[in-house]
């Protein structure tokens, strides 16, 4: 599942722009939040299923938040000051018949890894999926040993804009954001919503409590990471018993990473990051230029 939020900069208290999101995994999967140094790949880079070629610069540092098991992350921020995180839809083309790919996790650490800007990690995004495809299983093998691919939603932004990006196996659709936006669990970019949304989806009952909630806090202004820390940690958002923002729904989802980001560039941005549930854990501070050098095991 996941819910991701974003509010521009002239929208906040802090005249930042402010992203979000609650990572909703397979409870029992262990996520990392990891320091990825810049560097310089020759020849091939190993993502979760399948080898990409190298990208021709060297890469962006990251904070990254990730699936112990897997390659990709579900969200994170660049040095740059760009920050992306993905959400699982599902629309009328069934996952289970696409040739294997990039999970939507590659396609946010390959954005992550390789844009200076929103509108850059919007075409590397766009560009991979055009040359690999989405595909795969986006679940721990160990825990999911049947496998589940999904489609994904992304939300992208940096210092000064934002965009979704909704996606159904190669066909897309992107929207800019103009103050702020939500995504959760279903397309929401208008007409490829209508074009592609499952009609089967159980939306009114398990994701448009959260969605619905997520703009509610967004309507608030001036918005504050206070105010998003904690809606991240809220329970009043549930269609369905457990299916709130801060997730509960037992043997199926919960919430297992969370990150709140005031982003800056030249390393400037200021993370807070926890894995585990929101509402037990008190949500790490740093400025990303001091990333290197913080204990991040303990986040």
């Amino acid at each position: 599942m996941c819910d991701v939020l974003v509010a521009l900069a002239p929208v906040t208290d802090v005249g930042r722009t402010i992203f979000a999101k609650n990572s909703d995994r397979p409870p029992g999967e262990r996520q990392v939040v990891e320091w990825s140094p810049a560097r310089l790949d020759v020849g091939t880079v190993r993502a979760t299923h399948l080898a990409v070629p190298a990208h021709p610069q060297p890469t962006l540092a990251c904070v990254l938040s990730r699936p112990a098991w897997c390659w990709g992350a579900e969200h994170g921020v660049n040095e740059a000051g760009v920050a992306v995180g993905n959400t699982t839809v599902y629309t009328t083309l069934d996952p289970r018949g696409a040739v294997t790919g990039l999970t939507g996790m590659d396609l946010v650490r390959l954005a992550l890894e390789r844009a200076t800007t929103a509108a850059e990690a919007v075409e590397v995004i766009g560009r991979a999926i055009d040359e690999f495809g989405q595909g795969g299983s986006g679940h721990d093998p160990a825990l999911v040993p049947e496998g589940r691919p999904y489609w994904n939603s992304f939300l992208v932004a940096d210092p000064t804009s934002a965009f979704v990006v909704d996606t159904s196996g190669g066909d897309r659709a992107v929207e800019r954001v103009h103050d702020v936006r939500a995504i959760s669990n279903r397309t929401s970019v208008p007409g490829f919503d209508e074009a592609h949304r499952h009609p089967r989806q159980p939306v009114e009952s398990l994701v448009d409590p959260r969605w619905n909630a997520s703009k509610l806090v967004l309507s608030q202004r001036p918005v504050t990471v206070a105010a998003v820390e904690a809606h991240l940690r809220s329970h009043d958002s549930c269609g369905e018993p457990g299916w709130s923002v801060c997730m509960h729904a037992d043997e199926v989802q919960c919430t297992t990473a969370s990150m709140v980001c005031a982003l800056l560039p030249d390393g400037r941005s200021v993370v807070h990051a926890l894995t585990g549930s929101p509402c037990e854990r008190q949500y790490a501070s740093f400025v990303f230029a001091d990333a290197a050098t913080v204990d991040l095991r303990a986040v």
